[in-house]
C-alpha cells in the first residue's frame, strides 16, 4: 500500500460513554493522516441494535468535535452496510474460502467439549464437506482458515508477531439469521472506505490475524496494522474509575483545554525528544506511528495539569471569559456584560495559578462577588480601631489616584506604608479580606484592578462600617 495516500480510521461503537484510550486512538489516527498529507475518516460501528444509541452516537461527535478532531468526510455508519457484508460472505463462499456450517446447538457444544478437551480450536465436521446442503436449515457461515503455517502481522508497533494458524478457529461470518459478525464487517468496510493503515487498541491484536485471513480470502490488500499499547492509571493498573476521570467528557467538564488534552495525549505512547510542550503543527510534522512505544503508558495527573497550566496562560482571554462564565452561571451566578467586563481585567491576574478552567473560575469569584461582604470572625478580628483608621487613609488616598493600574498601585501601596512607618503586614491582611470577603484572590494591587476603583472602594467603605 506504499504507493496509494494514507487513510487511516476511527471505528468506536456507540454504546455508552467515549474512553479516553479511544480519543488516544483517534488522535494518533488524525495525527499521522496530517503527517503524511492523507485523510482520517469514522466509522460508528453500531450493528449491536439494543447497546447503539442516537445519544450515544452523539457523545462520539461530540467528544471528536471538542477535541478537534473532526473527521475528512461524511461518517459511515455500519449497520447501513449489512448488505455488502453479506455479499462479501457470499463472494468468500463462491472462491472457496467460506464454508456453510449446519452445526446445531447442540452439536456445537460437543465439539467445543472435545476440542477444549484436547487442546485445540473448533472444527465443523462441515468444513470439507462436498454438497448436500439442505437449504431449508439454518446454517452459518464460517471462513475457511488454514490448518498449517503462520499468519503473519508486520505490526508498526508491535513488531512481527505470528500466529499458528492450527491455532485459529474457523470463525463465523454470517450467522444464521444472515447478519455479519464484527471482524467480517470490519474488514469490508475497512477495504470499502479505502483504509490504509489500522492504528487501534492493543486488545484487536488477535482479531488483525483473522482479519488478515478474511483479505486474503477476498483477494484484498491488507493494511498496515498499527495495535497502541493501554493507558494505565498513574499505579501502573489499568484505567478504571478508581483512577478518576476515563471518558472525554469528564475531561471537558473537569476544565482541561482541548488542545491541552491533544498535547498531553500524544504524549503517552509517544514523543518527540524531551519535548513537553507542543502545538498541533509541530505534532503532526513530527508524528510517526513507528515511533509509538509498545509499553503501555501511565495517566499523569501533575504532567497534565501542568500542560494544561500553559495553554491558560497561551489562551486568548475572551475565550477563557466565555469558558469561565459558563461554568460560573453553571453555578447559578449570574454572568451579565458588567460581570464579564470583570472577568476580563480578572483572568489575566490570576490564572497563572490555575490547573483547570474549574480553578480558574474559582480564582474569579472574589471580584464578582456582590456587596455587602459577609467579613469572617477573623477579618473583624483585624479590623481594630488602629486598622480602621489606616485604611480609611488609604482609602483616601486610593479614591485620589490618578492611575489604577497594578504598578501604579503597587507603587502606591508602598509609598503609603513607608509614610505610616509601618510594613505592609499591618493592614495588608486586613484590606485583603475588605476586599475579597475570604476568597482566594491575587495580590493586593491585583485584586485592586480586577474588582476596579469604585467597587474597591465601596468594599473598602462597607467593611469600616461594618465593623465600627
Amino acid at each position: 500500500m506504499s504507493d496509494r495516500p494514507v487513510v487511516t480510521r476511527i471505528a468506536p461503537s456507540p454504546t455508552g460513554m467515549m474512553h479516553i484510550g479511544t480519543a488516544r486512538t483517534a488522535l494518533f489516527n488524525w495525527l499521522y493522516a496530517r503527517h503524511t498529507g492523507g485523510k482520517f475518516l469514522l466509522r460508528i460501528e453500531d450493528t449491536d441494535r439494543e447497546r447503539s444509541t442516537a445519544e450515544a452516537v452523539q457523545v462520539i461527535f461530540d467528544g471528536l468535535k471538542w477535541l478537534g478532531l473532526e473527521p475528512d468526510a461524511e461518517p459511515v455508519f455500519q449497520a447501513e452496510r449489512s448488505v455488502r457484508h453479506r455479499e462479501a460472505a457470499l463472494e468468500l463462499l463462491a472462491r472457496g474460502g467460506a464454508y456453510r456450517c449446519y452445526m446445531t446447538p447442540e452439536e456445537l457444544e460437543v465439539e467445543r467439549e472435545a476440542a477444549r478437551a484436547e487442546g485445540r480450536v473448533i472444527r465443523s465436521p462441515w468444513r470439507d464437506r462436498e454438497g448436500n446442503y439442505d437449504e431449508s436449515q439454518p446454517y452459518v457461515v464460517r471462513l475457511k482458515s488454514p490448518l498449517e503455517g503462520e499468519t503473519l502481522i508486520d505490526d508498526q508497533v508491535k513488531g512481527a508477531v505470528r500466529f499458528h494458524n492450527k491455532d485459529l478457529d474457523d470463525l463465523i461470518l454470517l450467522r444464521s439469521d444472515g447478519t455479519p459478525t464484527y471482524n467480517l464487517a470490519v474488514v469490508v468496510d475497512d477495504h470499502d472506505m479505502g483504509v490504509t493503515h489500522v492504528i487501534r487498541g492493543d486488545d484487536h491484536l488477535s482479531n488483525a490475524a483473522r482479519q488478515t485471513l478474511i483479505y486474503q480470502g477476498l483477494g484484498w490488500d491488507t493494511p498496515v496494522w498499527a495495535h497502541l499499547p493501554m493507558i494505565h492509571g498513574p499505579d501502573g493498573k489499568k484505567l478504571s474509575k478508581r483512577h478518576g476521570a476515563q471518558a472525554v467528557s469528564e475531561f471537558d467538564d473537569m476544565g482541561y483545554l482541548p488542545e491541552a488534552m491533544r498535547n498531553y495525549l500524544a504524549k503517552l505512547g509517544w514523543g518527540h525528544g524531551d519535548d513537553e510542550i507542543f502545538d498541533d503543527a509541530q505534532a503532526q510534522a513530527w508524528f510517526d506511528i513507528k515511533d509509538v512505544v509498545g509499553a503501555p503508558a501511565r495517566l499523569d495527573w501533575d504532567k497534565l495539569n501542568h500542560i494544561n497550566n500553559h495553554y491558560l496562560r497561551q489562551a486568548d482571554v475572551d475565550r477563557l471569559v466565555d469558558l469561565a462564565a459558563k461554568i460560573h452561571e453553571s453555578r447559578d451566578r449570574r454572568i451579565g456584560q458588567a460581570q464579564r467586563e470583570i472577568l476580563a481585567r480578572t483572568i489575566p491576574l490570576v490564572r497563572d495559578g490555575a490547573k483547570t478552567l474549574l480553578d480558574l473560575a474559582d480564582l474569579t469569584v472574589f471580584a464578582l462577588r456582590e456587596r455587602p461582604l459577609e467579613l469572617s470572625d477573623k477579618a473583624r478580628g483585624m479590623l481594630n480601631e488602629e486598622t480602621r483608621a489606616r485604611l480609611s487613609r488609604l482609602r483616601n488616598g486610593f479614591s485620589a489616584a490618578g492611575d489604577w493600574s497594578v504598578p501604579a498601585l503597587e507603587a502606591a501601596l508602598r509609598a503609603f506604608a513607608e509614610a505610616e512607618g509601618v510594613g505592609l503586614g499591618k493592614f495588608g491582611p486586613a484590606l485583603r479580606a475588605c476586599l475579597s470577603g475570604g476568597s482566594p484572590a491575587p495580590d493586593l494591587a491585583g485584586a485592586l484592578v480586577a474588582i476596579g476603583r469604585d467597587e474597591s472602594l465601596a468594599r473598602i467603605d462597607d467593611a469600616l462600617s461594618h465593623a465600627a
